[in-house]
């Protein structure tokens, strides 16, 4: 491709900035050469996103059947029941890995075998934009880098962090409870190696150029196979620096600022998503001056929204959407209820009182889940994650368990789907999958309970028989197809929070390109709730409630919401 002056100097000011003294031209010249052999996608897009963009999250193997690979498996599943109800593909790690399910690499450039391989990733992709994991923080211990690393061989002898492990770091933020340094054998002997997340998980050194080259090398290589969204996992951890939390450094965000650089240049629809699953202003971090993440995680959300509807109260939710900023055009929120991992509660620092997070991980116990712990800086353990599917954490209430489980679950994915920003549904929330206790016992893994694997024929029988599943997915398949027709749900459109009582969720998505409105009220209690006269503007009377299919005028008496009721309310005279 072409390189310009004005991408040449950008890329430059950037590595002077993760590099400073350390800077040489050698690098810079590399990632040129890079693009120079690199042949630009030529994608025509209006914008990044519209409101039909919704995404599913999945393993390639959450669907299986006997005498096939996973992937079209997944494929079939997509065409027969999915449809055009999602615009993307969220498929985890779906290359050779050690453990955690993916997330322990042994190679970036090859598709798991156990899976399919690049040409069924390439089929999905015909029908999907395809989002994948650039897993950038660290590889397995059995990966090629680290293996000559210990044999002191290239490519690999200066690609890993070995420490003192008499060393203070106590600053060090971390987000488990095993330990940060792992004893690995060597030719030059015992070395103690940085493993942020697990002895099989070993962090790579960026203070070393060439350990950023060779993941550049991997990110356009996935641009270049037609992944549209890639997302940069457990990214805060990047850069390592002694004294400090090594979380979120300024090296870091300059990567990101990079890699956003260099997406942009190569594939002009590209999108950068950051994986910060931490308190919520520092994961607003991300965004930067509208220069990094195009998407961060709403990693806030998940542990709210199940309080607010475990509660019944909706305050502290309505508090937090209330400080959400105004984006930059090509910047907006990627908003989730449920994913592969635990509901983080590290987000909801500074946003909900100890005493009530403590009373709702208990309940969360008493529905079937479990907790997973991170190590703090003193050396005590305190909650990382609850785990439990988001359907079981439904169960029940403060005041215990009771029979609104669907309702409410349903009530938290449509909260969810009408918020600014880009919804994205995991799939066992789309089959409303309860707590794998096989699975959980199976892996000796707390995740293990929200990562289900079906079979096909399975899967025919929980979406065509009567189940709960089969309403939940053709409720959510229904929503899903009214936002995507609802220019107000563009993921830039206005977002104003209304104020309605603790027991209701209101706003109003607002596009002033076309003028629609859309107002969105959820009870989020269990008794019949009256909407209040101020949330509808003065002059306007009749309503299309789009989530009933049918005509609403205020000025006939009170409004009333069932109990987990979901309405979606816009001005008639626009319908």
């Amino acid at each position: 491709m072409h390189l310009s002056d004005e991408l040449a100097n950008r890329i430059a000011s950037h590595l002077q900035k993760i590099y400073k003294g350390k800077f040489s031209e050698g690098i810079a010249n590399a990632i040129y050469k890079i693009l120079f052999e690199t042949v630009p996608c030529k994608v025509k897009r209006d914008s990044l996103w519209s409101a039909e963009d919704l995404l599913m999250i999945t393993y390639g193997d959450s669907i299986g059947s006997a005498g096939k690979h996973p992937l079209p498996v997944l494929q079939e599943f997509l065409s027969e029941y999915v449809g055009n109800a999602v615009s993307g593909i969220h498929i985890l790690p779906f290359f050779p890995y050690s453990s955690d399910d993916g997330f322990s690499v042994t190679d970036f450039l090859t598709v798991n075998p156990d899976l399919g391989d690049w040409h069924d990733i390439e089929n999905i992709g015909k029908d999907y934009d395809l989002m994948a994991d650039l897993v950038i923080n660290h590889v397995s211990q059995h990966h090629p880098w680290f293996v000559n690393y210990c044999r002191n061989a290239e490519p690999g002898k200066d690609y890993f962090m070995a420490a003192d492990p008499h060393a203070d770091y106590s600053s060090v933020v971390r987000p488990r409870s095993t330990p940060l340094l792992t004893n690995f054998a060597a030719t030059s002997g015992v070395r103690h190696i940085w493993t942020t997340f697990s002895e099989d998980q070993v962090d790579l050194d960026f203070r070393n150029p060439d350990v950023l080259l060779e993941m550049i090398r991997i990110f356009v290589f996935y641009l270049l196979k037609g992944i549209r969204i890639i997302r940069l996992d457990a990214i805060a951890f990047l850069w390592k620096q002694a004294g400090t939390s090594c979380l979120h450094l300024p090296e870091t965000h300059e990567v990101v600022k990079l890699l956003r650089t260099l997406g942009t240049a190569i594939h002009p629809g590209f999108i950068l998503l950051t994986e910060t699953n931490v308190p919520n202003r520092e994961n607003l971090s991300y965004f930067g001056e509208g220069d990094e993440a195009h998407l961060v995680y709403q990693f806030s959300l998940p542990p709210l929204l199940l309080y607010t509807l475990f509660s019944g109260n909706a305050g502290y939710l309505m508090k937090w959407l209330e400080t959400l900023p105004e984006t930059e055009r090509n910047c907006t929120f990627f908003n989730f209820t449920a994913s592969h991992d635990g509901i983080g509660v590290r987000p909801l620092e500074g946003l909900l009182p100890t005493s009530e997070l403590e009373g709702m991980v208990e309940s969360m116990q008493r529905f079937g889940g479990s907790v997973s712990l991170k190590k703090n800086p003193d050396g005590s353990e305190s909650i990382y994650e609850i785990n439990i599917t988001y359907f079981d954490a439904m169960k029940g209430t403060s005041a215990g368990m009771d029979g609104f489980q669907t309702e409410r679950f349903v009530c938290s994915q449509l909260i969810m789907l009408g918020l600014k920003g880009i919804p994205a549904f995991y799939i066992h929330s789309l089959l409303a999958t309860p707590n794998d206790y096989e699975g959980m016992q199976r892996t000796g893994r707390a995740r293990s309970i929200n990562r289900r694997k079906y079979t096909d024929c399975e899967i025919k029988s929980l979406l065509t028989e009567d189940t709960v599943s089969r309403r939940v997915f053709n409720e959510l398949k229904k929503a899903m197809h009214i936002r995507k027709n609802q220019p107000a749900f563009h993921p830039g459109s206005q977002q104003e929070i209304l104020s309605a009582g603790s027991f209701l969720v209101a706003f109003r998505r607002f596009n002033r390109e076309t003028g629609d409105l859309v107002i969105c009220i959820s009870n989020v209690s269990k008794h019949s709730q009256e909407i209040p006269a101020n949330l509808f503007p003065q002059g306007t009377k009749s309503y299309r409630d789009l989530t009933g299919d049918r005509d609403i005028d205020i000025q006939q008496g009170s409004l009333c919401l069932n109990p987990y009721q979901t309405l979606w309310l816009k001005e008639f005279q626009n319908c």
